[in-house]
């Protein structure tokens, strides 16, 4: 089976609550970007013997696991094990989606991983312990069980598809190349007591940034973007304000933080106009930059 396990953006994160277990409860727009990771997986269903899970990598750095702790690995084998199952799994990972960039690479294969044993077993998980293993596994795994773009609450558990359509949007990601650990941002986030804000405000911003024609979406979203994890994430990684400028000095009409970073995206009314300020950007190594669109799913 080849699956393609896509990047996401954060259109937008807003930090609602908090539960008794210390987690933050969130709103946030998730949608896919036309970034991928690659898998191949080869399933066996042997007659006898234990069940396997191997993981050949290619790309992704030093910073990404290539043995049994992969999420991909970790994905098949707490369904197997959940299911019961004796199946031998095999998957190539070939890694596209930078590493601790707060795009969902890792989450996202291993949500490829649960859609591809879920199809090959129909039935062996059923569907809401599928989105129970899936959050187990991490906060944004859900959301790659079926990636569209949805309107993600609690703690990553609950999507809601958009109150309207949104169209395919011109990025320009950046990234200053440092690690931006997300456990340092949320510590940095609650040292800073910032008050929680009101539950359902992202959505209802999100309403109306659809509500009006495709041509201007581009400019309504600037108020949607805003991260409440922006500043404890400059506070971790200082390199983000000038990324940020950069995005700006090129002419990007909003700028947004995904996740809680490192990666910045400028969002453009015309692929040109993307195109154009991807050339004038001028961010020193180990920086990087690239073009994407956002997708109605992959």
């Amino acid at each position: 089976m080849r699956v393609l396990a896509p990047a996401k953006l954060n259109l937008g994160l807003r930090i609602v609550g908090r539960r008794p277990d210390g987690t933050h409860e969130l709103e946030s727009v998730f949608v896919p970007i036309d970034l991928a990771d690659e898998l191949e997986i080869e399933i066996e269903d042997p007659a006898d013997g234990p069940a396997e899970v191997a993981l050949a990598l290619s790309g992704g750095g030093g910073g990404v696991p290539a043995d049994a702790q992969n999420l991909a690995a970790r994905a098949a084998r707490a369904f197997l094990d959940t299911a019961g199952l004796r199946a031998r799994v095999r998957i190539a990972l070939a890694k596209r989606i930078p590493a601790a960039a707060g795009l969902g690479g890792g989450s996202s294969d291993a949500g490829a991983v649960l859609r591809a044993l879920a199809e090959r077993f129909p039935g062996a998980v059923g569907r809401e312990r599928l989105a129970a293993l899936a959050l187990r596994l991490g906060a944004d795994v859900p959301f790659f069980l079926d990636p569209r773009p949805a309107l993600v609450s609690g703690v990553g558990e609950r999507q809601a598809p958009l109150p309207g359509h949104l169209p395919a949007l011109p990025i320009v990601l950046a990234n200053p190349g440092h690690p931006v650990p997300t456990a340092r941002v949320f510590t940095a986030y609650a040292a800073a007591a910032t008050r929680h804000g009101p539950v359902g405000r992202l959505a209802q911003q999100l309403a109306a940034a659809l509500a009006g024609p495709e041509q201007g979406v581009a400019g309504r979203l600037a108020a949607l973007v805003a991260n409440d994890l922006e500043a404890a994430a400059e506070t971790v990684c200082p390199e983000l304000a000038a990324v940020r400028a950069a995005l700006r000095g090129a002419g990007a009409p909003v700028v947004g933080l995904s996740g809680s970073g490192g990666t910045l995206y400028g969002i453009f009314a015309t692929p040109s106009a993307a195109e154009s300020a991807l050339a004038r950007l001028r961010l020193a190594p180990p920086a990087w930059v690239r073009l994407a669109r956002t997708v109605e799913s992959r």
